[in-house]
């Protein structure tokens, strides 16, 4: 099981609306990864199974898109990671000892949207 590392990936604009789905699809044409994941794939998400890192489905938490080109952390994709990881929508299941990394990781990302994370509230 591993969190991914942090790339301090640029912010897309605010307003920019998320829709997980559409980014997922311009993400792994982005990457090359239409076959199976690869470490630009990698990069879009926050933690991944690492004992199977060939499957998609051991991705969580997708925090980018493409924009303009360039993987871009989208401010309403860390907000939905956040609320998930704090329970929404049933939570994410990924083992308890990274759940402090992952929150790490996320934290960052509220930290450069000059935002305080919710667990830090």
């Amino acid at each position: 099981m591993t969190v991914t590392r942090f790339k301090d990936l640029p912010l897309a604009d605010r307003s920019r609306e998320w829709d997980g789905s559409a980014a997922e699809s311009r993400v792994r044409e982005w990457a090359g990864a239409e076959d199976e994941p690869d470490a630009a794939y990698r990069d879009a998400h926050v933690w991944y199974d690492g004992d199977a890192p060939g499957n998609f489905g051991s991705y969580k938490l997708l925090i980018a898109d493409v924009v303009d080109g360039k993987l871009k952390a989208v401010p309403r994709a860390v907000m939905a990671a956040g609320g998930i990881l704090q329970g929404a929508r049933g939570g994410v299941k990924i083992p308890e000892d990274e759940v402090g990394r992952v929150k790490a990781h996320l934290a960052k990302y509220y930290e450069k949207m000059g935002e305080t994370a919710p667990w830090e509230r």
